[in-house]
């Protein structure tokens, strides 16, 4: 993916899309811990009981989402060197874009490309692994959730500067216009996403296009008017 910042912003065409039910059919997190888990380090299965406490307790509301990923990382994964993070990613993609990676989103892509669309992922996803996933469907350049690194280089099981979610993610989208010298004022933005937590992207957006949306948003969409799309259709 090419990240460098384009000569003017004059013109600018984005189409930027969310990650988890929008570019595939399900999440991906969990689908990639189970392949790092069963697959790289059979003997952190002994560790579930941990990950199913702190998933009981985000569903009474006792943790906070972004304590939740960073306990399934840190059980599932630990600390990882980069060639390793990203030879696991490698092996998950191989298994899970075939079936997951929706055909719908491969056309939006290619057809917003030819339309003269700069093609972005921004999603609460962590990088390590949805890199993957952006180099497959050709994407130009991937906004997503950081971990904090060690001396070394290691990828700690921790967020680094914000999940890229809700308004996370919005403010993520505007501070990487700012490093690639995008005017907004003179930016088309065009966005697709399927959950309720992306209003704050939907609205800031020029064209928002709603995927495949769940009960939250598509009652939401019914409100504002927003096209929807079926992309499993």
């Amino acid at each position: 993916m090419d990240d460098t910042p384009p000569r003017s912003s004059a013109l600018m065409r984005v189409a930027i899309y969310d990650l988890d039910r929008t570019i595939t059919r399900l999440p991906t997190w969990t689908p990639f811990l189970l392949h790092a888990v069963v697959r790289h380090a059979p003997w952190r299965l002994a560790l579930l009981p941990a990950v199913l406490a702190a998933a009981a307790l985000r569903g009474v509301g006792l943790l906070h989402r972004d304590q939740l990923k960073q306990v399934m990382h840190r059980a599932a994964l630990g600390t990882l060197s980069p060639d390793r993070a990203a030879a696991i990613a490698a092996r998950w993609m191989a298994r899970f874009g075939p079936a997951q990676i929706r055909a719908s989103a491969r056309r939006q892509m290619a057809a917003d490309r030819a339309a003269g669309y700069r093609i972005v992922i921004a999603t609460a996803a962590y990088g390590f692994y949805a890199e993957a996933i952006a180099r497959d469907v050709g994407a130009d350049a991937l906004i997503a959730t950081r971990t904090a690194v060690d001396a070394r280089g290691h990828l700690l099981p921790r967020i680094e500067g914000g999940n890229c979610y809700g308004e996370g993610k919005l403010a993520m989208i505007e501070a990487w216009f700012a490093a690639q010298g995008l005017d907004r004022a003179t930016t088309t933005v065009r966005f697709y996403s399927d959950h309720v937590s992306d209003v704050p992207t939907f609205d800031w957006s020029d064209e928002p296009v709603v995927v495949n949306p769940h009960a939250p948003l598509r009652r939401v969409t019914a409100q504002r008017g927003w096209p929807q799309v079926d992309w499993d259709a």
